[in-house]
């Protein structure tokens, strides 16, 4: 019941978190793009959050402890606070662009935004389905075993994967280009959060670094 209400709180902040950085710099609400957006990505977390509070509800646990006051290592708290700004600008800038019709971007192109948003949430919410210590923190638990099959077998980080995809739909989805702009700050700070989290990992998790070793690409298969 107590995972339940944390859940219902997270996703009422969450559509206040949208709700303020899009509709304000948009200067209204007849924004119907931001109204869709907001509706999928709260459905999209809040289906797979009910699934986990009946069937993993430690998983769920784990994915609700978030944030920068959550993290134990300072560079991680750094990368949340600068994911949180970097992910506000993109909205707000997003938000403006509609506004001011800076760019046009078709209904088609909107819906694609949307789709990659879904599509985004879902890798990261199979992620937590497929290993169940995958936490919105940096962290080893006791006894935590290597996971290394399903899209662990593709790429190290599939739940950061789906990530990039969910914000790379964000500004389509909010009817603007130029918020992909900033979007793409997103991409170095996930890269620092990513080779520190490593650099633990191949020290605390047995047998990680023979996993690097096997699956080579952390992040994109083929690229990096």
């Amino acid at each position: 019941m107590r995972l339940a209400l944390r859940s219902f709180v997270a996703a009422v902040f969450g559509v206040a978190f949208f709700g303020v950085l899009l509709l304000v710099p948009a200067g209204t609400v007849d924004y119907w793009q931001a109204w869709v957006f907001i509706g999928v990505f709260t459905v999209a977390s809040l289906v797979p959050s009910a699934y986990l509070a009946v069937h993993s509800p430690e998983a769920l646990r784990r994915r609700l402890t978030a944030g920068p006051t959550a993290e134990t290592r300072p560079v991680q708290k750094l990368v949340m606070v600068g994911t949180t700004a970097s992910i506000a600008v993109v909205l707000v800038v997003s938000a403006l662009d509609h506004r001011f019709g800076w760019s046009t971007v078709p209904s088609a192109v909107v819906v694609l935004g949307d789709v990659a948003v879904v599509a985004g949430l879902i890798v990261a919410q199979l992620v937590v389905v497929q290993n169940g210590y995958a936490a919105a923190t940096i962290t080893v638990e006791d006894g935590q075993p290597l996971v290394s099959t399903g899209l662990y077998g593709v790429v190290r980080h599939p739940m950061y994967a789906g990530a990039l995809v969910m914000l790379a739909g964000t500004p389509p989805a909010l009817d603007s280009y130029w918020g992909l702009v900033p979007m793409l700050a997103t991409i170095p700070i996930l890269a620092v959060r990513i080779v520190d989290e490593e650099r633990m990992l191949v020290t605390e998790l047995a047998g990680y670094d023979a996993y690097t070793r096997r699956v080579r690409y952390r992040l994109l298969p083929g690229v990096w």
